[in-house]
């Protein structure tokens, strides 16, 4: 029987999610709000969706951002560069909380090194004031609003 339903359970209790469910009843599908901690992007929250194969835990999950965002490690599609999950270092051990913790992490340190948009991540690197004022600006457009209060 599939791991899945204890760790949505588990990433539930999680603060750096909300509103997190299967979508469509499908328990390989999961979407739900990303709550980053730190500016440009805190002023928002984020839909991210995290699909799993029928080879999990074997094989990585995959995390796309729904919400448009301003950073260079996710291009405008929502793919996102998150080493954790590529085949090269994931492990099966590796539980669904730890994918989004993860994917948290990456939005609030945005890292050059990490990178699907070239030009964003020179912009990071060589005008960094620039760089987050344009990320704040364009999380005020495209970033859901914050939810108040903890829960599911």
């Amino acid at each position: 029987s599939s791991p899945l339903p204890q760790e949505l359970e588990e990433a539930r209790r999680w603060k750096g999610v909300r509103d997190l469910r299967p979508l469509d009843g499908n328990v390989r599908r999961w979407g739900g709000l990303l709550l980053p901690n730190n500016p440009p992007y805190n002023a928002g929250a984020f839909r991210f969706e995290l699909t799993f194969s029928s080879h999990h835990p074997l094989e990585p999950p995959r995390a796309t951002l729904c919400t448009p965002i301003y950073h260079p490690a996710v291009d405008s599609e929502g793919h996102v560069c998150q080493p954790l999950t590529t085949h090269e270092h994931w492990a099966p051990a590796t539980r669904a909380v730890q994918v989004l913790q993860d994917l948290l992490q990456l939005l609030d340190s945005p890292d050059p090194q990490q990178m699907l948009r070239p030009d964003l991540a020179r912009e990071l690197q060589e005008h960094p004031e620039q760089f987050r004022h344009r990320a704040e600006e364009h999380t005020r457009l495209h970033a859901e609003k914050r939810p108040d209060s903890p829960g599911p």
